[in-house]
Order: structure tokens, then C-alpha cells, then sequence
């Protein structure tokens, strides 16, 4: 898009930050005003790039655990822009469904994606009924499902995100999973105008502690390790060497008994 015309639709102008989420991951599917705001958010805070990076890694990671223990249906909430290793990819045999809000980004998922496997639908997670109406006859939520909402809590407030997470608990069977990975205020003198920044795109930004963080998996059992720096999750044994330093964010899986 960096070199396109904006669709129909959209206003270049104002920063969208699955687009600048995309810009943090090297992609080329944003305009200058999210390459702009994204410039300022990594001033202030210069490892958001390398977190978006171990966010993905982490995302791979889990997914290929989920195939693992047998899931065969994930819902990957608030998916954002297709990029390389997709949910998809790393569960080939999984019915997948991706959901974002943003009808470009869906409409760009879908031609990408679409597949008698995989799907991508427009809804907004915070109207978890009328989600799960969409799902409905693509997944059966009788049989366990995985959630997957890394990186999109944290632009919700607590109102609307606590009872999101708990709704969908509240439908998944019994063995069904969520997976999770959330920033955390690690400088509390530089958010602020962090914060400002995300106002003037298309979601402000909610920071939860790990205490708050972990309250999500409230009624889940915490896959080992538990919840950890996304890094540290089950981490590929050639890619991690000692412990990991510092993170701008947690990350864990829970299972539903």
C-alpha cells in the first residue's frame, strides 16, 4: 500500500494500527501517516519493533503447540493484516477462521487467505454475540476451539475486554484454549504521549499490569510456563540463549478443564 492509492473507503491520513503493526514487522501494507505515528512510537519506546517480532514468533509458537495437543478450530481475534507465518500455516490441518474489525483489512485477508479451510470474516469482538452468530457453521464450539487474541485486549478498556475473554469461555467446550499476549506500562514517563499517539489512530490503548493481565485467564488452567515475556514461551531452543531480558509484554495459553 506504501506505494498505492488508498482504497475506497479509507483515509490515509489517519494512522490504523494493524497498519502500523504491519510497519513494525517490516511489511509494506501501510501509508505514510502510520509509518509516521509509528516513527513516533518507536522514539519513544525503541523496542516495540523487536516485541512485535517476538509477539509473531510467540503466535507461531502456540499455534503449532495447539495442532499439537489436537485443536482443530482457531478463531484468531483481531488478526490484523495476513503477514508471514499465519495461524493458518502453522496449523494446516485446523479449520481457521481470522476476525478483524477493519472491512480493508478483511477484504485483504479474505483475498489472500480463502480456502476450504480457512476463513475471514468483518466483526468487532466486543459484540461477542453477533461474533458468534458469524462462526456459527464454521466452528463448533460442542468440540474445543482455540481463541487467539495476542496483541488486541489492550485496545479495549477493562468494561468491554474482561467480559469479551469471559463470554468466550463461557461458549468453548471443555479442552478449548485461549491465548493471549498483552503489553504492559513499562515506562510510565513516556506513555502518555504513547497513549496521545494511539488516540489519533484508529484505537486508543489500554495497559494492564501482569496482575490485570492474568486475570483473563480466570476459569482457564495456565499452560506451563505460565505467564511469561512472549520470548519465553516455550521458546525454540537455538533462538533463546539464557534467560530473556526485558519484554513490553506478557504472554501465556490456558486450557479450559
Amino acid at each position: 500500500m506504501n506505494s498505492q492509492r488508498a482504497p475506497e473507503g479509507v483515509d490515509p491520513n489517519v494512522p490504523n494500527v494493524a497498519r502500523m503493526y504491519d510497519y513494525y514487522l517490516d511489511g509494506k501494507d501501510n501509508f505514510a501517516a502510520d509509518r509516521a505515528a509509528a516513527e513516533r512510537i518507536l522514539k519513544l519506546f525503541p523496542d516495540t519493533r523487536d516485541s512485535a517480532k517476538e509477539n509473531r514468533a510467540f503466535l507461531r509458537r502456540a499455534v503449532r503447540y495447539l495442532s499439537a495437543t489436537g485443536i482443530r478450530q482457531i478463531v484468531d481475534l483481531g488478526s490484523g493484516l495476513p503477514t508471514q507465518g499465519n495461524t493458518h500455516e502453522n496449523a494446516p490441518e485446523a479449520q481457521v477462521v481470522y476476525v478483524d474489525y477493519d472491512p480493508v483489512v478483511a477484504a485483504h485477508g479474505r483475498a489472500l487467505l480463502a480456502s476450504s479451510n480457512v476463513h475471514v470474516i468483518q466483526a468487532d469482538i466486543r459484540d461477542t454475540d453477533a461474533l458468534l452468530k458469524q462462526l456459527d457453521g464454521l466452528i463448533d464450539l460442542a468440540e474445543p476451539v482455540a481463541f487467539l487474541l495476542l496483541g488486541v485486549l489492550y485496545f479495549l478498556p477493562d468494561a468491554e475486554a474482561y467480559p469479551v475473554v469471559e463470554r468466550l469461555r463461557e461458549v468453548s467446550a471443555p479442552g478449548s484454549h485461549l491465548a493471549i499476549s498483552h503489553a504492559v506500562d513499562t515506562t510510565p514517563d513516556r506513555t502518555p504521549e504513547a497513549l496521545a499517539i494511539y488516540r489519533q489512530a484508529t484505537a486508543s490503548l489500554t495497559l494492564r499490569t501482569e496482575a490485570e493481565i492474568a486475570r483473563f485467564f480466570d476459569g482457564y488452567d495456565l499452560v506451563e510456563p505460565g505467564l511469561v515475556y512472549p520470548k519465553a514461551w516455550r521458546p525454540d531452543a537455538e533462538l533463546l540463549i539464557g534467560e530473556p531480558e526485558t519484554s513490553i509484554g506478557y504472554a501465556g495459553v490456558g486450557r479450559k478443564p
